[in-house]
């Protein structure tokens, strides 16, 4: 089969695979359309050490079932699912918090992902989908319930509701638009934005109607927001979500991209500051995400870029460069 296959840093390629075997209690799934998330970025620049070369990466999938061993999903059966394999055993799982499984391995890192034509995946993580919805808007169903999960968080912690809030994005990425979105949904009315890319910028600002600011041109609000949501996770978006927050505020800390920083301790602690730190989402968030998408509570998605598998490499240069004016690049094996 084809697949593309992270080969070293800033480098992926297109290469031929054998196709997947079926194990017990597995299907086997036909790609139909899959996204480039930031952590497959992050692999791509070689700062995951736990997504090797010569894995093949992806994990916002939807598909069709050819091969099943399960007796949960047929043959036909068009799916999506929580890349997160987790035991059902631990603590977490429990609870419903499987996505903090303690034993929890992943597509598209300790097994092959979904950037090919066809991958394997325990049938327990995998949701059936609404007959009304196509599989590009389903390939969305993961980025968008991690925004989900974020908010839900977000808003447990908030002393006031959250349309009453004065609101920051920070990163116009696909956790952001659709961050902003959902929060638009839910009737925020102060609602702004920072993106560095101009592209994205222009997007944001037709999807979303919320004020987008360059923040090399003009800076938020110091003390200002009730809820700040840091889709980045870079030193200085930490910072500026720090300036940003007003006294008894929440951060929500969604980005990975630097793993460690300076955070303001000393606001932290006088300014009564609530910081919340988000892991992707339960299967139940994914369940909800798929009726929010279904029923098109994060608009009609137009701005999501769709292209074939082949164009992979050229696709994840482009996220490099910043070139790409798309939050979200879906590939699609059968395009």
């Amino acid at each position: 089969m084809k697949a593309l296959v992270y080969t070293q840093p800033n480098e992926v390629r297109i290469q031929q695979h054998p196709e997947p075997t079926l194990d017990a209690d597995e299907v086997i799934l036909r790609i139909d359309a899959v996204g480039i998330c930031g952590s497959d970025m992050h692999a791509y620049h070689g700062h995951d050490p736990r997504r090797k070369p010569g894995l093949i990466l992806g994990h916002e999938f939807a598909g069709t079932v050819v091969q099943s061993r399960s007796s949960l999903f047929d043959k036909g059966a068009r799916v999506t699912g929580n890349p997160l394999i987790t035991c059902g055993r631990c603590d977490y799982c429990q609870q419903g918090r499987n996505n903090l499984c303690a034993n929890r391995t992943m597509v598209g890192m300790t097994r092959p992902g979904a950037f090919a034509e066809y991958m394997s995946i325990p049938a327990s993580s995998l949701i059936a989908l609404p007959e009304t919805m196509d599989s590009d808007t389903a390939a969305l169903t993961e980025p968008a319930a991690t925004a989900v999960h974020a908010l839900d968080l977000s808003v447990r912690a908030l002393r006031r509701p959250i349309q009453e809030c004065r609101v920051l994005v920070v990163g116009g990425g696909a956790i952001g638009m659709f961050s902003a979105l959902l929060l638009k949904h839910f009737g925020v009315l102060e609602l702004d934005v920072i993106e560095v890319n101009p592209l994205r910028r222009q997007a944001l600002a037709r999807e979303t109607q919320c004020r987008v600011m360059d923040p090399a041109a003009e800076r938020c609000g110091e003390n200002h927001y009730e809820l700040v949501v840091d889709c980045v996770g870079s030193a200085i978006t930490r910072s500026t979500a720090f300036q940003a927050i007003r006294p008894g505020g929440v951060i929500m800390h969604v980005g990975l991209q630097e793993w460690a920083s300076e955070i303001d301790m000393r606001k932290l602690t006088l300014a009564e500051i609530t910081l919340l730190g988000t892991y992707t989402y339960t299967t139940f968030d994914l369940q909800n995400t798929v009726r929010y998408l279904d029923r098109g509570v994060f608009g009609a998605c137009g701005w999501v870029d769709r292209r074939p598998l082949d164009e992979g490499p050229a696709a994840f240069a482009d996220l490099h460069h910043g070139r790409a004016a798309s939050a979200k690049i879906l590939l699609k094996p059968g395009y």
